[in-house]
């Protein structure tokens, strides 16, 4: 096989639109831009958001309190999850990523408190709530700020 014997596969490749170049084109004239108007001008285009003098959406939607949009936001899991571990066992992100209780745990992982645990377990996180430590500690495991 040579350079010169090399094409695209059937189908791959199409030939562009020429615009403006006769009616019989049927892209010809305005070249689809329409009649006149923004739209129609070279380098005619509206910003994103722009709502034709409207007050756009962004704005008219009231706005409370501070976002913030670099926020890492913690995964979440309840202390009732932990209970399919066997007691002793470490826990932390990879071991609940491989059980199949969580997906993923981009920035950490967080405790929470809802449901008993019963197994004596070490668990290792980003955090805890207050309550999810002490059941944690009463059920004879550790809670592991890593």
């Amino acid at each position: 096989m040579e350079l010169f014997n090399l094409s695209p596969v059937e189908g791959s490749t199409h030939v562009g639109k020429r615009k403006g170049r006769g009616h019989g084109s049927g892209n010809g004239k305005t070249g689809g831009r329409g009649h006149k108007g923004q739209k129609a001008r070279s380098g005619g285009k509206v910003r994103a958001g722009f709502e034709g003098g409207q007050m756009p959406l962004a704005r008219r939607v009231p706005k409370r309190g501070f976002n913030n949009i670099y926020a890492k936001p913690l995964t979440a899991i309840n202390v009732a999850a932990l209970n399919r571990f066997e007691d002793g066992a470490v826990v932390d992100a990879a071991a609940l990523i491989e059980a199949g209780v969580i997906a993923s745990c981009p920035y950490g992982l967080k405790v929470l408190s809802n449901g008993n645990l019963t197994k004596k377990i070490t668990v290792k996180a980003a955090a805890f709530s207050e309550s999810a430590k002490e059941k944690i500690q009463q059920a004879g495991g550790k809670a592991e700020v890593v």
